[in-house]
């Protein structure tokens, strides 16, 4: 009898669907949903998606990679894009890692030095590579003028030679990312709670046991996230490249962004400066899935 009546119960319930609990719009307020929606559709779709789009359909003819691996330019700017990642973004992300732990000390002084240390971050990029490249002038530049005052000798090619034209590139880059990546790694040391490096000093603990055994296991998820993003915008670094070297000498020290453009621009020939471009994707892709896990995971904190 009792099952009888729970049954009953249960049938006279009303079902309420999940189409009915959601609350519809009305017309009126489709209309203004519509009006408020067009607009950031319409930006996203001609700056974003048309961009995108058409790259693809320019970088999708095989002929242009055809010509882009017949280029003597092409496997000098793959090897120069290597060393200039290798290089610039991991001694970048040491010296700032090393750099956050220096600015952690106390004092008015330090608060001082961290605001001059900011400064080649906050300045535009386009002026602050140019004047790098006057200063490295082999004959009136800043630099070798002070050593023929100091030493009366002359100094070296900067620019002239491309070895020391791409290391002149890399120390740009370096110079003006430094601060940037200090600040993020600064930001990390601080969440790390101070309990732990009181722990560790009362039990003798050095400086550089306390960084090995505390502050980089802490900050290790931190630092592969930096590097991830750091290597991604350094493929697509332009500025350094194009107004310190301009990819000389005898086009010696191009990377593929600088390489693209030229391409495109210089050349004339937007459909191999892309495909120059999309070459970096067998490179790109992995990073970019590399990122998107890592910070799935949900371990990065600052």
């Amino acid at each position: 009898m009792a099952l009888t009546t729970t049954i009953d119960n249960a049938a006279l319930t009303p079902v309420v669907s999940r189409r009915t609990r959601r609350p519809r719009l009305a017309g009126a307020d489709r209309l203004w949903a519509l009006a408020f929606a067009t607009p950031y559709a319409a930006v996203f779709f001609a700056f974003v998606l048309y961009p995108v789009g058409y790259g693809l359909w320019l970088g999708s003819d095989p002929a242009s990679y055809l010509q882009l691996f017949a280029d003597p330019v092409f496997p000098s700017a793959i090897v120069n894009t290597l060393i200039y990642l290798l290089v610039a973004v991991n001694l970048k992300l040491v010296l700032a890692l090393l750099l956050s732990g220096l600015f952690m000390r106390k004092g008015r002084w330090m608060k001082t030095l961290l605001l001059l240390f900011i400064l080649p971050w906050a300045v535009p990029g386009i002026p602050s590579f140019i004047s790098i490249h006057w200063m490295l002038n082999s004959q009136w530049g800043l630099i070798n003028n002070a050593i023929w005052e100091l030493f009366q000798t002359d100094g070296p090619p900067w620019l002239d030679n491309s070895t020391l034209a791409l290391s002149s590139v890399i120390y740009a880059h370096i110079w003006k990312w430094l601060p940037f990546w200090t600040i993020i790694f600064l930001a990390g040391r601080m969440a790390i709670p101070r309990d732990l490096y009181e722990a560790a000093e009362v039990d003798g603990a050095s400086r550089i046991s306390r960084f090995i055994h505390i502050t980089f296991p802490l900050m290790a998820s931190l630092y592969f996230v930096c590097t991830l993003l750091s290597t991604i915008w350094a493929l697509g670094d332009f500025n350094s490249v194009r107004f310190v070297s301009g990819g000389g000498p005898a086009l010696s020290t191009h990377v593929l962004a600088t390489l693209g453009i030229r391409n495109a621009f210089e050349l004339g020939n937007p459909a191999l400066g892309m495909a120059t471009v999309l070459s970096a994707l067998p490179l790109l892709i992995p990073l970019v899935i590399l990122l998107m896990r890592q910070l799935k995971k949900g371990e990065v904190e600052l």
